[in-house]
């Protein structure tokens, strides 16, 4: 199964000390350390834009974020203070326009720049996964395989789903947690003014990527349920199936699950943006009652391409598996109907362009789904003829309707779960390590000291200072 590849962003310079006061002197080091943090990034995201050989884990940014936490937390418990609202400059991925595919824009204010870093980060979990794919090949139909290297194959194919399961719950924190602080920081300072709100930072597109990823996730695991049985097949295609394969019947209603998280996905993912959030973050000043504060916008054709090609081929996989099953409990009637619907929805799909990304750079891809279309076509013309063979011959069962096929279609099977996200531990103030060591420390002095008292003030002072009477043997004898 085909993973779509993000073309990942880039982003602009920015300094945290332009903008970030520190009344008490207290954060010099750390706001500095956030700048390289921040730098870094931004010189891994250009390299990455220049070269062909990508380092897609190195761009799983776990070393920003935290530093990024830390300026929030102290910003809010009011340790650290703004000098000017930051603007952050970043070419989005899925925004498109009429001829600029990843126009650079502005975004404005510090809790951008944690939705941008998180999708960021989840568009490097779903490309490294799709390496990951791409370097397996199609193992599973290789005669010569040892069962040792299919065994360690199948562990890489688990390892693709867990980073897409990552990547889901980055998607879903932005689109159900993080928004909500951004936003609200748009309403109380007057509205987006001249800056443009990307498609990306919206919820309807987070969610459409969180379906997405369950999605792609969800073909893997059904790829890696069929790797034992797929060898199998390509021994002996068509009925009857080896005693080794799995239910046909849960196979259709994984492959309908599928169909309906990429279906779901792209309609999330054409919904106007611009108009539902005119109504929800307020106006900037001087603008007219209906002008729109967050610019137009849509997300990319090629992302909605690939849903709809995705969504169309799992829909016929699913008949096809339909169309199997009942041929093995003898329905061949059914199976007939089955397994000419997914014939004639595959070749539907055979005379459609396939999903181009960024042109030659998908040349490798379009070519494995071409290959991909053609061998499934051939798997459902024998099953087909196998199963028809039978009918005409032993079973002599009327063909159903497609009407009435619809009808008997079971409903999906979800076989995948996102793997929640939150925000890190903060890598200095509020929250973070040495902020709780600090507490922690102050507590045992606490309860060093019996709980306040001249006493308990004086043992504690004792506790905390070498020079205290008995902190030390000759303590008190100076010459």
């Amino acid at each position: 199964m085909s993973i779509y590849l993000f073309e990942l962003p880039t982003t602009g310079a920015v300094s945290f000390v332009d903008f970030c006061s520190d009344p008490q002197g207290r954060y010099t080091v750390e706001i500095a350390e956030a700048t390289q943090a921040r730098a870094n990034l931004r010189a891994a995201l250009k390299e990455s834009k220049r070269t062909d050989v990508k380092d897609y884990l190195r761009l799983v940014i776990d070393d920003y974020i935290p530093h990024l936490c830390g300026v929030l937390n102290c910003l809010e418990a009011g340790e650290l203070a703004l000098r000017s609202d930051p603007i952050f400059s970043w070419r989005t991925t899925l925004s498109a326009r009429l001829l600029n595919n990843s126009p650079r824009l502005s975004i404005p204010y510090l809790p951008a720049d944690l939705l941008f870093t998180t999708l960021t980060s989840a568009f490097a979990l779903t490309n490294l996964a799709r390496a990951v794919l791409v370097s397996l090949g199609d193992y599973e139909t290789q005669r010569s395989i040892l069962e040792t290297e299919r065994k360690e194959k199948d562990e890489r194919l688990n390892f693709a789903v867990s980073l897409l399961g990552r990547a889901g719950g980055m998607f879903g924190w932005v689109g159900e947690v993080g928004l909500a602080g951004w936003e609200q920081e748009v309403k109380e300072k007057g509205g987006m003014g001249k800056f443009e709100r990307p498609v990306e930072l919206s919820r309807e597109v987070c969610a459409a990527l969180v379906k997405m990823s369950l999605a792609d996730a969800q073909s893997l695991a059904i790829r890696k349920l069929l790797t034992k049985a797929a060898f199998e097949s390509t021994l002996m295609p068509g009925p009857p199936l080896p005693k080794s394969h799995p239910s046909p019947a849960l196979i259709a209603k994984l492959h309908l699950e599928c169909a309906a998280l990429y279906s779901s996905a792209r309609a999330l993912a054409k919904t106007p943006s611009s108009s539902h959030h005119k109504s929800k973050l307020g106006f900037s000043k001087g603008k007219e009652k209906d002008s729109d504060d967050f610019g137009s916008g849509e997300v990319s054709p090629a992302l909605r391409h690939y849903l709809s090609s995705e969504a169309a081929f799992h829909s016929a996989l699913s008949h096809k598996w339909l169309g199997v099953d009942a041929g093995e409990r003898a329905q061949t009637g059914e199976s007939v109907g089955f397994l000419s619907w997914a014939k004639h929805e595959l070749a539907d799909l055979k005379d459609k362009p396939l999903a181009v990304n960024a042109g030659e750079r998908e040349k490798d891809l379009r070519e494995w789904r071409k290959g991909r279309l053609g061998r499934e076509t051939e798997s459902v013309a024998a099953f087909l003829r196998g199963y028809q063979k039978m009918n005409d011959s032993v079973s002599f069962q009327d063909v159903p309707s497609q009407a009435d096929l619809q009808a008997r279609v079971p409903a999906g099977r979800l076989a995948v779960a996102r793997k929640e996200w939150a925000k890190p531990m903060p890598a200095f103030g509020p929250g973070s390590l040495e902020d709780a060591r600090r507490k922690a420390e102050a507590l045992e002095l606490d309860d060093e000291g019996g709980g306040g008292g001249e006493d308990g003030e004086k043992r504690a002072a004792d506790a905390a200072s070498p020079r205290s009477g008995g902190a030390y043997a000759g303590s008190g004898s100076y010459f």
